[in-house]
């Protein structure tokens, strides 16, 4: 029996590091899927890859602080309405953007072949990216945190402390009705079926009075503002911004999007909280500057074993 003694002494002793490692992972996830679910969309339509969304969401983030410092100068200080603001504004404004990026870079190439619209989407990423650097500045933009605290969930003997903050929880609950809107906006709405018509075939969702181009320059609107929002999170949560960010967190949500199944919204949402999870628990128990070796290595497994992707579908050639 000393052995169960030291089994249950042990597996006592980790869990108050596990389950932390488990809220961070959690959260990060969250907002890798939002991510995500624009990559996902836009190739489920058009059967291309936005690889200017990452800063969309760049972008999406510094409107957000944008508006969180006008809150603080006009003397706005109630936090409900601060963060109204921010999404409200960021929403609406990174939306533009992302109207602005399939009608430049998309819409007149969307009759070529994949190579133009892909060499037009990393040189709008660069456009971006350089866009920002100019109007903020090269250096990090440090943001005061609106909301701190949380829910102390275990604690260890020697005074580790496993929180869940209270901006964690708002996170994963932002996620979680986001990503039951929009499945209900999928599969329940006018706009969801115009979808599902142009991403089977486009030119004969056209003759049956489908507006393929709005349907589109929407669906590109509905990516950018998630990934708005993701921003949003992003600047609360670390409170850090840069005009670089929004590459390794498009990396990052591409490589969830693959991962879940492309084109699959919940496979996004998926593969997101995955790659949040490796990358928690590397870091935790092994070294944090090899958790990206980690979490691209899972995905190289389940390519090489399922294509697809874990939640998607064989892509069925018409004749």
């Amino acid at each position: 029996m000393e052995w169960l003694f030291e089994l249950f002494h042990q597996v006592n002793y980790e869990l108050p590091k596990f389950v932390q490692f488990l809220i961070v992972g959690l959260t990060l996830g969250s907002i890798y899927g939002l991510i995500a679910i624009g990559y996902t969309m836009v190739y489920g339509i058009i059967g291309m890859i936005n690889f200017a969304h990452g800063d969309i969401y760049m972008i999406g983030a510094f409107q957000a602080m944008i508006v969180l410092l006008i809150c603080g100068t006009l003397g706005i200080s109630w936090v409900p309405l601060q963060l109204l603001l921010m999404l409200v504004v960021a929403v609406a404004l990174t939306a533009a953007y992302g109207w602005s990026v399939e009608r430049i870079a998309y819409r007149p190439l969307r009759g070529t072949q994949r190579l133009a619209p892909l060499i037009s989407a990393i040189g709008m990423s660069i456009f971006l990216q350089n866009y920002v650097q100019l109007v903020q500045g090269p250096r990090p933009k440090p943001v005061e945190p609106v909301i701190s605290g949380g829910v102390t969930v275990l604690t260890r003997a020697d005074g580790f402390v496993a929180q869940l903050g209270y901006l964690q929880i708002v996170i994963v609950l932002l996620t979680v009705a986001l990503m039951a809107g929009f499945t209900l906006l999928i599969t329940r709405t006018s706009l969801g079926r115009a979808q599902r018509a142009c991403e089977q075939d486009m030119k004969m969702a056209s003759l049956l009075g489908v507006n393929v181009d709005r349907t589109i320059s929407l669906t590109f609107v509905m990516g950018a503002g998630l990934a708005a929002v993701a921003g949003m999170m992003v600047t609360l949560y670390w409170g850090n911004n840069d005009f670089h960010m929004g590459f390794n967190a498009g990396i990052k949500a591409f490589t969830a999007a693959v991962l879940g199944g492309i084109g699959s919204l919940p496979g996004a949402m998926l593969g997101g909280v995955l790659i949040g999870l490796i990358e928690a628990f590397w870091s935790g128990y092994f070294t944090a500057e090899y958790k990206d070796v980690a979490a691209f290595s899972i995905l190289v497994l389940v390519l090489i074993f399922r294509p697809t992707g874990l939640l998607g579908r064989p892509e069925v050639e018409k004749v």
